[in-house]
């Protein structure tokens, strides 16, 4: 055994209790059936996946798919000019950066929670809009998709930044000053330089982001109040409230096939272009 295989065994031994096992008992549950009072029982069964395709869970998918979409759209849209504007803010980047990093220092639960007291009937949108007297009645800000978008992209914006900030703060400046000398201008030089060569990190940024909104169950659940059900929801509700163990693994395989299969797609165009 060479020193390499050594330094490894302890990494693969956790990947295997830690990861492969867990995975392995999922896998085998999502084929039993669901047992009178709950738990997992014989006979072996494909029913579990055949009831994935019922329109309401199929609904259920399009509406994570859906959301999952827009909130790395919305990510994509305000993340790459707060990293351009970090990657160029000189000797203040530093401060930039740890205010991005700020939301982490705490909990996810917490950061959630306080969507509730920003957009609730007597929250802070509602308050201020009706002492301006722009509004005569509290808006119904809460529990619906709205504040499901709001709330996962407040929460994994910094996902896209960082490593957007990354890309961008590589980037040659003899780029633009090449750019700049060709008379192009600063829209022209943004569309034709700075996103072209910053594309990596903006397909690696929407990856971090779509995946986890994806699979949220967190946010939807307290946000969108019950009334916006993903996917991540369903396959909680299975293990938790309906005790159904089996058809809950068959979702959660479902859910990582989805994301696995996203990753295997974007991975081959990738090496397809480097190929090109």
């Amino acid at each position: 055994m060479n020193l390499r295989r050594i330094f490894l065994f302890p990494a693969r031994v956790w990947m295997a209790l830690f990861f492969a096992a867990p995975l392995a008992i999922v896998c085998g549950y999502s084929f039993l059936t669901r047992g009178e009072y709950g738990g997992v029982e014989q006979p072996w069964t494909f029913e579990n996946f055949t009831r994935l395709a019922d329109p309401l869970y199929l609904a259920i998918l399009w509406r994570s798919v859906r959301i999952a979409a827009l909130a790395t759209g919305l990510c994509v849209a305000l993340g790459f000019p707060l990293a351009l504007f970090i990657a160029r803010a000189g000797k203040r980047r530093n401060l930039y950066l740890q205010l991005v990093l700020l939301p982490f220092w705490t909990s996810f639960l917490v950061r959630t929670y306080a969507w509730l007291f920003i957009l609730r009937d007597t929250g802070l949108v509602n308050t201020v809009l009706q002492s301006l007297h722009i509004i005569d009645a509290p808006l119904q800000l809460l529990y619906n998709e709205g504040a499901v978008l709001a709330g996962l992209v407040y929460n994994f914006l910094p996902f896209f930044v960082l490593p957007m900030y990354a890309t961008l703060e590589r980037l040659d400046p003899a780029l633009l000053e090449a750019a700049a000398d060709l008379g192009a201008r600063p829209l022209a030089t943004l569309r034709r330089v700075i996103i072209p060569v910053s594309m990596p990190g903006i397909v690696a940024g929407a990856v971090l982001v779509f995946i986890p909104c994806l699979g949220a169950y967190l946010t939807p659940d307290l946000l969108g109040g019950g009334k916006t059900v993903m996917l991540g929801n369903l396959v909680q509700n299975q293990f938790t409230t309906a005790r159904d163990w089996p058809f809950g693994s068959a979702a959660s395989l479902v859910l990582m096939l989805a994301s696995a299969l996203l990753l295997a797609g974007l991975m081959r165009s990738r090496v397809r272009k480097e190929l090109m």
